[in-house]
């Protein structure tokens, strides 16, 4: 039954990202609070959709059905998924429902570092720790969109992949420490956190910002962030990603004008979605992983 606000689409491709392992695994342990407690319930994974309307509530005039949508939903992983209209929008024109999907949750996350916390500005110099994996092969092209030169830090084998999607220099972490060349930057997006923060100001200008964003390091590191920018000038600034539905259609124009173009590592069956989730766990994914119907 679809609620007045709601639309029920019909999905055809889903993607998966870091906090769905996370949820399986029950690790952190406040992940358990989410699926479950004190025992998990039926979790269906997924938080990115795209797929054709198939009915909408009675309330709803922004879609139809038929129409090509992605969005944010739970329960993603699953022939049909429902949420309320305000968490959809029109599927941006070029993209296939496998790219469209890969969208939402990850790009969110670098727009909101990026843009809210980060307040990146022209001319500024932006380095990306985690640069091919879901949100950083974004975060490479909106600060590029945002008017920064970006360096990205990645593995050896993704080199050429995060310098053909923008950015201006790459460092390969299997042979630099990008907190030991004695270059500065504005701003570091922290995707990986396997540097400290006594590390990272290093690699900072002296008003230079940190933005932690690895679930993989817990509250730990991004407490510690945060509470030393308290004594030191450089400002450690944890952010909460909170969709809407303007910045959808912002994430949609930055497609449609070709700013942004997502990258998708690998696809699974949704049969095969226990061994995705199992991929994306290993954390060396490039781009997204995503499960097609």
């Amino acid at each position: 039954m679809v609620k007045d606000d709601g639309v029920l689409v019909r999905v055809h491709a889903a993607a998966l990202h870091a906090g769905d392992y996370f949820l399986m695994r029950g690790v952190p342990y406040l992940a358990r609070f989410a699926a479950g407690w004190p025992r998990p319930k039926n979790h269906v994974p997924g938080f990115d959709v795209a797929g054709h309307v198939e009915a909408v509530g009675k309330t709803v005039t922004r879609f139809q059905t038929g129409d090509a949508v992605f969005g944010m939903c739970g329960s993603a992983c699953a022939e049909y998924a429902c949420a309320p209209h305000s968490t959809f929008a029109r599927k941006p024109a070029g993209l296939t429902f496998e790219q469209a999907a890969a969208v939402p949750t990850s790009a969110f996350a670098a727009l909101h570092g990026l843009r809210d916390a980060g307040q990146v500005r022209p001319g500024q110099k932006v380095l990306i720790n985690g640069a091919s994996g879901g949100v950083g092969t974004f975060a490479v092209q909106i600060a590029k969109s945002l008017g920064a030169e970006v360096t990205g830090v990645c593995s050896t084998r993704n080199v050429d992949m995060v310098r053909s999607i923008g950015a201006d220099h790459v460092i390969d972490y299997t042979r630099e420490d990008f907190t030991r060349l004695g270059r500065r930057y504005d701003l570091i997006l922290d995707n990986v956190a396997n540097r400290s923060f006594s590390d990272c100001r290093r690699a900072l200008t002296p008003g230079g910002t940190l933005i932690p964003n690895s679930a993989r390091a817990g509250m730990r590191y991004i407490v510690t962030a945060f509470v030393r920018s308290a004594f030191v000038r450089q400002q450690g600034r944890p952010f909460i990603s909170t969709p809407t539905t303007e910045d959808l259609l912002v994430l949609k124009e930055l497609i449609e004008t070709g700013n942004v173009t997502p990258v998708i590592d690998r696809t699974y069956r949704l049969s095969e979605t226990p061994a995705a989730l199992g991929y994306v766990g290993e954390g060396h994914a490039r781009g997204k992983v995503v499960i097609t119907l």
